[in-house]
């Protein structure tokens, strides 16, 4: 990787990035001095900042019950992309609402990510055990049913449907369902058990069959990368868990990693696209017709612009191709 990217993401403005670069691309450990100062910086990070500034003192952000509204604002996105930002449960504040988003999503049968009265709906309860994972709590036990619970609701080929009904996942499968795949990226494999093992590589072998990317016809945001992700996929969502999960070497990713290496600029970065994928024909005419309720994009980067995030995690599903061999 060149040299100026690299210094690029380790600016200090930016501890968040910096921390990010520092673990994750170039593999310092926790004790490393640089890593700690980074570390400890994340809750003065601009980004974090501009999050948490939002955050009522009872713990949510924007609806008191609901924590999806405001979409893209509202208490569920917030802490999906704190998260992603390498936020934990060690600043209190982020712990006082990690508590009070699993106390208001219990999800039937035990474990957390339930809308309603505890119904499981993959996209929601998925990108809540990721991120509660990477918030600290993989040792939590409501942790530990909702990766079961993701194991029961797979389909029995591998794969997700978006929504699942008590008789087994509703709809047919798609490459749109990746929260799953990418809450097992994040859970610590001493805690696999064999039928995660075997849900985890029947699913992976449903997204390689497909190239990452051939579902229908051609989807045009599916090739524009884009972060915070929420709930919309694209290539590179791809890339980065089937690499994380070790998939590295598979050939099947020569499309989407020939996508990759084409999208990246002459300055050796990444743009942020776009802020979140389109709506279908369907949904944009309901958007035309009811304005006031479009969503609000969580903004951290200009579209259009390098990405310090889409940069960041390209090269680092590019490193560990490299280091697949």
């Amino acid at each position: 990787m060149g040299d100026s990217v690299t210094e690029w993401l380790l600016e200090p403005s930016q501890p968040t990035v910096r921390y990010l670069t520092l673990t994750r691309l170039l593999g310092k450990t926790d004790s490393r001095p640089e890593v700690r100062s980074a570390h400890t910086a994340l809750a003065k990070d601009p980004w974090v900042v501009s999050v948490l500034d939002r955050r009522d003192p009872a713990g949510w952000w924007g609806h008191p019950r609901n924590r999806l509204e405001p979409r893209f604002l509202g208490t569920h996105w917030s802490l999906l992309a704190l998260a992603d930002l390498g936020v934990t449960r060690t600043i209190p504040e982020i712990a006082t609402s990690c508590e009070y988003w699993m106390g208001n999503s219990p999800l039937e049968g035990g474990g957390v990510g339930g809308l309603g009265k505890g119904k499981g709906h993959h996209c929601y309860t998925a990108n809540m055990a990721r991120a509660l994972i990477r918030m600290g709590y993989d040792e939590d036990p409501r942790i530990r049913r909702t990766m079961e619970w993701l194991v029961h609701t797979a389909h029995p080929k591998g794969g997700w449907s978006c929504r699942y009904a008590k008789n087994g996942p509703a709809g047919s499968r798609t490459l749109d369902a990746w929260e799953g795949l990418a809450a097992f990226a994040e859970y610590p494999r001493s805690r696999w058990t064999a039928s995660m093992r075997e849900c985890v590589s029947r699913s992976a072998e449903y997204f390689l069959e497909r190239e990452l990317h051939r579902q229908g016809e051609r989807y045009e945001p599916w090739y524009r990368f884009h972060w915070p992700n929420h709930y919309y996929y694209d290539v590179l969502v791809g890339l980065d868990c089937l690499t994380a999960l070790g998939y590295g070497r598979d050939p099947r990713l020569g499309f989407a990693l020939d996508l990759l290496r084409r999208k990246r600029r002459a300055d050796g970065t990444w743009a942020h696209d776009a802020d979140q994928t389109d709506p279908d024909a369907d949904g944009a005419r309901w958007y035309a017709e009811n304005p006031g309720r479009r969503p609000t994009p969580l903004r951290f980067e200009r579209p259009g612009h390098p990405s310090k995030m889409v940069t960041l995690r390209a090269l680092q599903v590019l490193s560990r191709v490299s280091s697949a061999g």
